[in-house]
């Protein structure tokens, strides 16, 4: 289980964007599963607001075209949407007690690590490096080599005596 941040939807539309072909290739991935994985509204709405801004894009998008972006992710048959739950003030409180540091425009991230913990999710995949600060968290570049399992398929390596694949199990 794991939930997709802000960057990595970003990434996956800026063909511009040296990440895009990596965010972009795990992106249609992610929509094609039937098991789950996660996003937050902020989460969307940050996307919207990012792809939609003309002094962060030279040609922004047009918000409807970033709505039916989320439209169609919202489609993906394993995509959820996390909502908080009657724990959420609770979970907020422990992490603020737990992270020591927290606030101003880092309480975006918070909304999100809280909606994470609520849900018994413990995987971002992100560029964000701010996410280490959790320490309950596991931090996922989506251009780091090695992934966990459950993000991405890793290919089978091969013998170097062989040249054949084995398993990774």
């Amino acid at each position: 289980m794991f939930l997709v941040d802000t960057n990595v939807l970003v990434y996956a539309t800026n063909e511009l964007a040296d990440e895009h072909a990596v965010c972009r290739g795990l992106l249609e991935r992610w929509q094609r599963q039937e098991t789950a994985w996660f996003t937050t509204w902020g989460v969307l709405y940050e996307f919207l607001r990012i792809v939609s801004h003309p002094r962060l894009f030279r040609r922004p998008w047009p918000i409807d075209r970033a709505v039916g972006f989320v439209q169609n992710l919202l489609a993906s048959p394993g995509l959820v949407v996390l909502t908080p739950t009657s724990k959420h003030a609770a979970i907020l409180a422990q992490t603020v007690q737990e992270v020591p540091g927290l606030g101003g425009s880092v309480l975006h991230d918070v909304h999100t690590v809280v909606l994470m913990r609520e849900h018994g999710i413990c995987r971002i995949v992100t560029r964000d490096a701010g996410f280490h600060r959790f320490p309950f968290l596991e931090v996922v570049d989506p251009l780091r080599p090695e992934w966990p399992e459950g993000v991405r398929e890793r290919p089978a390596k091969r013998s170097r005596r062989t040249g054949r694949a084995r398993s990774r199990t």
